[in-house]
C-alpha cells in the first residue's frame, strides 16, 4: 500500500471517529427545541388569559392583579401552603404507605385479596366530598379528616399499581429463587420489592397529584379550621376576590408542579437501571 493510499485510509477512519462521537454542545434542557414549543404555549395562554380578563373583568382578574396580590399579601400565602403542604405530606404519606402494605399481604396471600378488594372497590367509588362531612363528625374539626381525605385519594393507585409490580415478576428468576429454596422475605427482597419500584413510581405520579387535590377536595368541604389553601380559595370566591382565588389556585398548581419535580429526580437517582416509564394503572 503506498503512503498515500495510507494517509487518505488514516484520514478516513478518524473522519468516521469524529462523526461518532457525541456533540458536547449545551445541555439537552437548554435547546431551543426543549423548551420553545412551551414557552410558545404558556405566551399564548397568558395572552388568551389577559385578553378575556380585559373584556371580563367579573370573570377572570388579570395576570398583573394576581402578581399584586401575592406580593402583597406573600405573609398569608405562605401560611396558608404551608398547612396544605402539611396535610399532603401526611395523608399522602399514610394513604401510598398503606397501599403498599396492602398490596404486599395481597401479592402472599390471593385469599386476603378475595376478602379485601370488593370492600376497597366499594370505598374508592364513594364520592370522597360525600365521606368528609362524616369524617368531620368522627374525628373533630382539627387536621385529622383532612390527613384521612388525602390518604384515601392516594390509597386505591397505590394498592394497584403497587400490586400489579409485585405480581410482575420474572418467571425463571422465580424459579431460580424457589430451586434454591428461598424464602418468602427473601424472594420479597431480591426479587419482588426491586421488580415492583418501576410500578410503584408510576402510581406514586398519579397519587401525588392527586393528593393535592384531595387536600383542596378535604379543605372545601371539611368544616372547622379555616386553613390552606383550599380553604383561601372558598372563602375569597365567596367575597367575590379573583385575585386572591387565583393566586390560590396558581400556588396549588404550584404545589402539585413541585411534587412532579422532585418525583422525577428521585426515580432517576432509584431507577437508575430502567430504561423506560411503566403505564399506571387505576
Amino acid at each position: 500500500m503506498s503512503e498515500l493510499t495510507m494517509r487518505d485510509t488514516t484520514a478516513t477512519i478518524a473522519t468516521a471517529r469524529l462523526k461518532a462521537q457525541p456533540r458536547r454542545g449545551m445541555p439537552a434542557w437548554l435547546r431551543w427545541g426543549s423548551w420553545g414549543p412551551t414557552l410558545i404555549t404558556f405566551v399564548i395562554a397568558a395572552l388568551l388569559w389577559q385578553i378575556v380578563a380585559w373584556t371580563n373583568p367579573y370573570v377572570l382578574p388579570t395576570l398583573e392583579a394576581i402578581g399584586t396580590s401575592l406580593v402583597d399579601d406573600a405573609g398569608m400565602y405562605w401560611s396558608n401552603f404551608l398547612v396544605t403542604l402539611l396535610e399532603v405530606v401526611v395523608g399522602a404519606s399514610a394513604g401510598i404507605l398503606a397501599g403498599f402494605l396492602l398490596a404486599v399481604v395481597m401479592a402472599e396471600f390471593q385469599i386476603i385479596e378475595r376478602a379485601v378488594m370488593p370492600l376497597v372497590i366499594i370505598v374508592m367509588v364513594t364520592p370522597i366530598v360525600a365521606i368528609a362531612p362524616a369524617l368531620v363528625v368522627a374525628f373533630g374539626f382539627g387536621m385529622v379528616p383532612k390527613f384521612i381525605v388525602t390518604g384515601l385519594v392516594v390509597f386505591f393507585p397505590m394498592l394497584v399499581n403497587s400490586l400489579a409490580g409485585l405480581r410482575d415478576v420474572d418467571q425463571k428468576a422465580m424459579d431460580v429463587f424457589k430451586t434454591l429454596h428461598a424464602s418468602r422475605w427473601e424472594i420479597f427482597r431480591e426479587l419482588r420489592f426491586p421488580g415492583s419500584m418501576p410500578y410503584v413510581f408510576a402510581g406514586l405520579r398519579i397519587a401525588l397529584p392527586l393528593a393535592v387535590v384531595g387536600a383542596a377536595v378535604a379543605e372545601f368541604v371539611a368544616a372547622g379550621q379555616q386553613a390552606g389553601l383550599g380553604s383561601l380559595v372558598t372563602t375569597s370566591a365567596a367575597q367575590a376576590n379573583l385575585p386572591v382565588t387565583w393566586a390560590s389556585i396558581a400556588l396549588l398548581c404550584l404545589l402539585g408542579v413541585l411534587l412532579i419535580i422532585v418525583l422525577a429526580l428521585v426515580r432517576k437517582r432509584v431507577l437508575w437501571w430502567s430504561d423506560g416509564e411503566v403505564t399506571a394503572k387505576g
